[in-house]
């Protein structure tokens, strides 16, 4: 009996550390935002303290200044203009890649491992490298300062991860499913929305989530290519850097408020995404 127990005290040991560990690792990567909400309640005075003031009085200036009370710019054209370029972009890749990964998946190509690899070489380029061509393009084209322009850009620019990501995913379904709806009548349309779609949701789900992250956060072409019209949430956010200084309790202030629809997303997808990634791991 004691040879029995001592594998199941050192099983019990083991997961009792490695729970600890994860609890750890949770808690320093919260940190950073537990602070960043911390110092957004902050004066602009107590914020700049050094070291910093735990116990300091806790205000809503940063917050009210973020939204225009003080004067200022007001923050929701460029939070529409972040949410209209991240959404429409993640729905028009999802769109174009779903069919995509069925080909190269459930009804593959000839040589589709090297289509796969040329969509991700694409992400091997610099993104500044194409910053140059793609202002000329535009300014050309007369699309500079137009929020379109940023979808169309946000579109192809995760249109090759989302590929290679539902790939995988679709490569789960059961091929059996898809030849008995095909035998019922069903065609390529029907196929992938009523059949494929909801057996590779959580994978879906993921790559959706991942996608309207990489949208909400660029900040390279959406500095260069907007001015007014089209300035998105982080341009947005890098205005409140001036040569008069460094205001920390308003930056952390729009910061938690420009995160906030990122956090939210991924709470409510969490289910989601952690079933769309672990798609496949587990036979």
């Amino acid at each position: 009996m004691s040879s029995t127990a001592t594998p199941t005290r050192g099983r019990l040991r083991g997961g009792a550390g490695l729970g600890l560990v994860a609890w750890l690792a949770g808690i320093v990567f919260f940190l950073p935002i537990a602070w960043m909400a911390l110092t957004s309640f902050h004066s602009e005075a107590d914020a700049a303290t050094n070291p910093p003031s735990f116990g300091a009085a806790l205000t809503l200036d940063g917050y009210r200044e973020f939204f225009g009370a003080g004067g200022g710019a007001s923050p929701w054209p460029s939070l529409i203009n972040s949410t209209v370029a991240s959404v429409v972009s993640t729905l028009l890749v999802l769109l174009l890649a779903l069919p995509a990964a069925y080909a190269l998946s459930i009804r593959p190509v000839r040589k589709w491992t090297d289509v796969l690899f040329f969509f991700l070489s694409t992400k091997m380029l610099p993104v500044v490298a194409g910053l140059l061509p793609i202002y000329l393009f535009a300014k050309n084209a007369g699309m500079l300062d137009n929020i379109w322009l940023l979808v169309l850009l946000y579109t192809s620019m995760n249109l090759p991860i989302a590929v290679w990501m539902m790939h995988s995913f679709l490569a789960e379904v059961p091929v059996a499913v898809i030849e008995a709806a095909q035998i019922d009548g069903a065609r390529l349309p029907t196929v992938l929305t009523r059949v494929v779609a909801p057996i590779a949701l959580p994978g879906i789900a993921a790559t959706a989530l991942i996608c309207f992250i990489f949208s909400w956060n660029e900040l390279l072409f959406a500095r260069v290519l907007t001015g007014v019209a089209a300035e998105t949430a982080p341009v947005f956010l890098t205005g409140f850097i001036t040569s008069q200084g460094l205001f920390l309790a308003k930056v952390c202030a729009a910061s938690l408020v420009i995160s906030l629809p990122v956090l939210a997303a991924g709470f409510a997808a969490q289910d989601k995404l952690v079933q769309g990634l672990s798609l496949g791991a587990v036979k």
